[in-house]
């Protein structure tokens, strides 16, 4: 299977995803708007999420699945799930001790990491408390559910990992739906939330290990020990977890100054949901992807091939983020107005989640490139060097989200975020080359300044037309002629752009196909999954 078509398997489920993802928080934002309790909740579900990518995706991603493909071309299948049952018994360990202290010390960890700005409000500061202790059990859930993923990664069968997610948007829309239905409480509307959280970890741990039984391979529960395997992935996933939550650390730093602003959280929540769209879609498909295909290939010894997968990942991550960004720039405005404004979410409200989405998209193409760059230091099993660069990443980070803050507000700290993602994308990206990890390739060059000039040309155009359809996608208009507007628009862009990409050579069929497919010496005798 090329590594397009595997891309499109993460990619077409993560966007199944995020369209769910935007119906909820469409139906959030009808339903709290940025509200006190938008901002509970929005800040409650931040603390296990922040974890779950700690210890839990990017640990894993990072640490698990080398060592994983590892065992699969050493012992094959028995000694990968030997090696598993080590981790899973040390790994359900730790988290239900942690999942302990974490409850036990809530109050503390609202007031001086979570939201500290809320504690001058008392009621705000004990609901938050509240809804954080009854989702930081997600946090569990979802880490086992990394790991599972992992494993069906290495073994190619992706789908069923890429589209578990879709089980929280699922249940959560239900949640808001009864919700609306019954004419709920802003507060019992988040407390169906919270507990449609922890419900939904359950349901997508549930699934995950289905499809690990139906790819063969039957995990049981080992008393836990540290062995020589297990030392070496907790070796690899500490520092891996700083790195993999890079974002979530960015952003837990924001929400922490945005918690002394009555509904800065949530404008950031909302702006963040829209950028996640690409980001997801591309970003995390080829993250998921690349890192283990990169990591059997330098196994197996082929540096060829291994510098081939990663120039030929980051054409295909800036072919298609680039001119997101572009479009996120032009028209945030029409973007945030059809999806969200109704209800308690006002026009007012519009104008600054626009103007923190703008900002979002121009740090997007950063933000993806991390994605695709990381997995050239953890195919190798370091996972230090990309530790360090995000420590520096974080300072600047909180430098400028403080220093920004009282000027800019939430536009403050996008700037800041923005900033620092492309920052360590860069030091990424030079030190690999330094190294000589990464071959520079020309043809990628060129593409990628002439993809820049696609996007310039799409990003006018748009914007003419934009201003040409100004009264279509005015708040007095019909909903159906705003959306209708907005699919015009969106439309158009591909049109533009595409079109221009294929024309001055920014992009091929090449590129797209032949390119980014397999060679077979990387094959082993494990099967691919072919989901």
């Amino acid at each position: 299977m090329s590594l397009v078509k595997k891309f499109a398997t993460v990619g077409g489920a993560t966007l199944g995803s995020r369209v769910l993802g935007f119906a909820r928080e469409t139906l959030m934002a009808a339903a709290l708007g940025t509200g006190p309790m938008a901002d509970a909740f929005y800040a409650a579900f931040r603390f296990p999420n922040l974890f779950r990518r700690l210890f839990a995706e990017g640990a894993f991603n990072a640490a698990f699945v080398p060592l994983f493909a590892k065992e699969i071309e050493a012992g094959g299948i028995d000694g990968a799930k030997r090696f598993s049952e080590e981790v899973f018994g040390v790994l359900f360990t730790v988290l239900m001790m942690i999942t302990i202290a974490m409850e036990l010390a809530m109050p503390w960890l609202v007031a001086w990491i979570i939201a500290p700005g809320f504690v001058g409000e008392p009621e705000k500061f004990g609901v938050t408390v509240e809804l954080a202790a009854v989702m930081f059990p997600y946090l569990m859930c979802m880490s086992l559910t990394a790991m599972l993923s992992g494993m069906l990664n290495s073994l190619h069968h992706y789908f069923a990992a890429a589209i578990a997610p879709v089980f929280l948007n699922v249940v959560l829309i239900g949640a808001l739906g009864l919700a609306l239905w019954t004419g709920a409480s802003p507060l019992h509307t988040a407390w169906y939330l919270s507990w449609g959280v922890l419900a939904a970890g359950v349901l997508q741990m549930a699934v995950l290990y289905a499809g690990v039984r139906h790819a063969g391979m039957r995990i049981g529960f080992r008393r836990p020990r540290m062995t020589p395997n297990v030392k070496r992935l907790l070796w690899l996933a500490l520092p891996a977890a700083v790195t993999g939550g890079i974002t979530q650390i960015n952003q837990i730093i924001g929400q922490m100054i945005a918690s002394t602003k009555e509904g800065a959280i949530s404008v950031l929540q909302y702006a963040d949901r829209v950028y996640q769209l690409p980001l997801g879609v591309v970003g995390i498909a080829v993250g998921v992807v690349l890192l283990p295909e990169l990591a059997r290939a330098l196994k197996a010894g082929h540096e060829r091939e291994a510098g081939n997968l990663q120039n030929r990942s980051m054409e295909f991550v800036l072919f298609l983020t680039l001119p997101a960004a572009g479009a996120l720039w032009v028209i945030s405005d029409e973007i945030v107005r059809v999806l969200y404004e109704r209800g308690a979410f006002s026009p007012e409200t519009t104008s600054v989640v626009a103007g923190t989405l703008a900002i979002y998209g121009l740090g997007l193409p950063g933000f993806v490139m991390i994605k695709a760059l990381n997995p050239g230091f953890f195919a190798r099993e370091d996972t230090k060097t990309p530790m360090r660069i995000t420590m520096v990443s974080v300072a600047v980070n909180c430098v400028l989200a403080v220093s920004l803050f009282p000027f800019f507000y939430e536009r403050g700290i996008a700037t800041a975020e923005a900033a620092s993602g492309w920052l360590t994308a860069i030091v990424l990206f030079v030190t690999l080359v330094r190294r000589g990890h990464w071959p520079l390739d020309k043809a990628l060059a060129w593409r990628v300044v002439r993809l820049l000039i696609a996007t310039v040309v799409m990003a006018v155009s748009l914007h003419h037309l934009a201003d040409a359809m100004a009264d279509r996608l005015a708040p007095t208009a019909p909903l159906l002629d705003q959306v209708s507007a907005l699919g015009i628009l969106v439309a158009f862009a591909m049109t533009v752009y595409f079109g221009i990409a294929f024309l001055i050579g920014g992009a091929d069929l090449g590129m797209i196909r032949r390119n980014i497919r397999r060679t077979p010496a990387t094959r082993t005798d494990v099967p691919e999954g072919g989901e």
